[in-house]
């Protein structure tokens, strides 16, 4: 009666979270790092086939997070920690305050900040796509950050100014970028694409809609 999916992302093994650090500090190159993925994610798919899972998903097995995975993606972005952006938030105070509340050091929290115009300089999702539909015959589900959460996440003034007059300029080439994400998923066979905005709930439910927060 109901088709059943997974969230999107799924556990990583010790040794996958190993190879991204060996990636992220350049010991090992990239097609080392997606070689292991790949045994990674065939043994995620696998499982929701054995599972019965009406429609798989690649299990975000290649993401640094949920959403910071986009830099590497897209021109005009860098990956920065929260402790570099500190002196740079436009409301230092709130943001020491959110830095407080966090069970890891701000160091480990990368974000993907934009400091030029956006562009994508590969797909953002295309290649995860293709790989599983090597490994199964069953509808595929893409996950891809929604553009609320990487407009919030990416503006920061002292650096996206470099690029765009305001943030809503930038959310216009966010919204255009997915766009094209999304016709190229679909071109290529994609069964469903989830957009995450998971931040929309502090619009819903708090009084504190500007407030900065990272995912």
């Amino acid at each position: 009666m109901f088709e059943v999916t997974q969230v999107g992302s799924w556990p990583r093994s010790r040794e996958l979270l190993g190879k991204l650090r060996d990636r992220q500090k350049g010991r090992i190159t990239r097609e080392e790092f997606e070689r292991f993925a790949d045994g990674e994610v065939a043994r995620c798919v696998v499982a929701q086939v054995e599972a019965g899972v009406d429609v798989v998903v690649d299990g975000e097995i290649r993401r640094d997070n949920f959403y910071s995975f986009v830099t590497e993606k897209l021109e005009g972005t860098r990956l920065m920690s929260l402790a570099e952006m500190l002196e740079t938030v436009e409301d230092k105070a709130s943001f020491e305050e959110m830095l407080a509340t966090l069970d890891v050091p701000a160091s480990a929290i990368k974000n993907p900040t934009c400091i030029g115009r956006l562009e994508r300089r590969e797909p953002i999702a295309g290649e995860e796509l293709a790989f599983v539909r090597t490994l199964t015959d069953k509808p595929v589900k893409v996950t891809l950050p929604g553009p609320y959460l990487l407009t919030r996440a990416m503006w920061v003034g002292a650096f996206s100014g470099a690029g765009y007059g305001s943030k809503m300029e930038m959310g216009e080439d966010v919204v255009r970028i997915l766009r094209e994400e999304l016709h190229e998923l679909a071109e290529a066979g994609c069964d469903f694409v989830q957009f995450d905005e998971p931040v929309l709930t502090e619009i819903v439910f708090s009084e504190e809609h500007d407030r900065r927060t990272f995912m």
